[in-house]
């Protein structure tokens, strides 16, 4: 057997009841012969003592004045405490194990500290561990510069870890365990009849991830799909496979045969403001640069971009609406906006070329009277711009629509 990479999140490792079923998996995989690596990331979700937020909140609670090099220092600490109390357990149960911080793993990065890339995984150390019949934990989310200094990746970092090490390591998996038991057609809170999935490819998964759905980072699935590592998403508190997610021609090998889907789920992202900015004919262009220039200089992610020669349409999330419409009006243009929208997703691998899919769309939202605001298309997705308010009953209508309840 080969290497196995398995990551547990916050809520994963928060209690002593969680981090038995930990344990649990960590024994079925070494007795299958699996040499292993568990990435754990800090204990627990924001209010509890060693979760990252709390240690953030100290950050604040101190006047807010930490230099970024420092706050990764500190956020650093939360997984730290998490793997250092895992290896105890292990140890307890006889079972041999090591812990490495990202830097002693071999996680190179920028120092854009925060969210750095990672520019290198150096393997050599966690190899050695693995030689002597170790389990080798790994603080998830971090890693070092050149100079030393310790950075984090950003947020969803322990699961980018986990997959940049199942690439160093050329392992056979990556085990995503969570509190869910794996990745859903649409967020089971708003659709009753929301189904597990067996199987995505690599591209829907990261497409779900991009538009709302928070099983798995979209940087993670992206490093994976590079290295063409399988990874399973699935509950730390159960026994089941989960979902796999993999490139299309490994669903044969889960499903004997491929099953020809062409919507996989439903997702949505809320709290977004729909900016429009008419362009006078003749100057199109020349103001097209001005507003986009614009959101740059002023650090404003823009999504949902439609242009044409007489207007721009776009997005930002409604945090930055406000700063968005200063920054045009200093330009000396009128933009109109609209906040309380949210974006709704509906993703495939099946949907590029298929005649109908945006017809069914049409037909799904307009049976409801919920307004398209606004629509754009991808080769696996086609995203529209509703009101808040219509957003549960748009995901509803979707999902029964494609019948992924089946």
């Amino acid at each position: 057997m080969g290497i196995l990479v398995q990551k547990f999140g916050g809520t994963s490792l928060s209690t002593p009841v969680a981090r038995e079923h930990v344990i649990r998996h960590v024994k079925r995989e070494l007795a299958s012969g699996f040499s292993l690596v568990v990435v754990v990331s800090a204990m627990g979700r924001k209010g509890e003592p060693y979760a990252t937020d709390t240690l953030l909140d100290l950050a604040v609670q101190s006047g807010n004045s930490l230099p970024d090099r420092e706050r990764d220092l500190l956020m650093c600490c939360g997984e730290i405490i998490s793997a250092a109390n895992l290896c105890g357990l292990l140890e307890q149960e006889g079972i041999r194990s090591t812990v490495l911080t990202g830097a002693q793993a071999g996680f190179l990065t920028d120092n854009s500290y925060g969210n750095a890339r990672i520019l290198d995984v150096r393997t050599e150390r966690i190899l050695r561990e693995l030689r002597e019949h170790k389990v080798v934990i790994v603080t998830g989310f971090q890693g070092q510069t050149e100079a030393g200094d310790f950075t984090t990746l950003g947020r969803g970092g322990s699961d980018t870890s986990a997959t940049a090490l199942g690439a160093a390591l050329r392992a056979d998996m990556v085990d995503i365990y969570t509190d869910v038991d794996g990745i859903l057609t649409a967020d089971p809170r708003i659709v009753e009849d929301a189904r597990q999935l067996t199987y995505v490819s690599y591209t829907e998964i990261c497409n779900m991830a991009y538009q709302g759905a928070k099983v798995i980072h979209p940087r993670a699935v992206e490093i994976a799909m590079q290295a063409q590592i399988p990874v399973r998403v699935r509950s730390t508190f159960s026994e089941a496979e989960g979902t796999l997610v993999t490139h299309p021609e490994g669903f044969s090998d889960v499903s004997h045969g491929v099953v020809d889907r062409f919507v996989t789920g439903v997702a949505y992202v809320s709290n977004i403001t729909q900016i429009s900015v008419e362009c006078p004919e003749g100057n199109g262009t020349g103001v097209q640069l001005q507003i986009f220039k614009s959101m740059a200089d002023n650090g404003i992610s823009v999504d949902f971009i439609n242009v044409t020669p007489t207007e721009a349409v776009y997005t930002v999330f409604d945090d930055k609406s406000e700063q968005a419409i200063a920054a045009l009006q200093e330009l000396g243009l009128r933009p109109k906006s609209l906040s309380g929208c949210a974006k709704v997703s509906v993703i495939g691998g099946g949907i590029n070329g298929v005649p109908g899919i945006m017809a069914h769309i049409v037909e799904a939202l307009s049976s409801q009277n919920i307004q398209i605001l606004q629509s754009a298309d991808s080769n696996t997705t086609i995203w529209v711009l509703v009101k808040k308010e219509d957003m549960v009953q748009s995901v509803r209508a979707l999902h029964a629509k494609f019948e992924l309840h089946r």
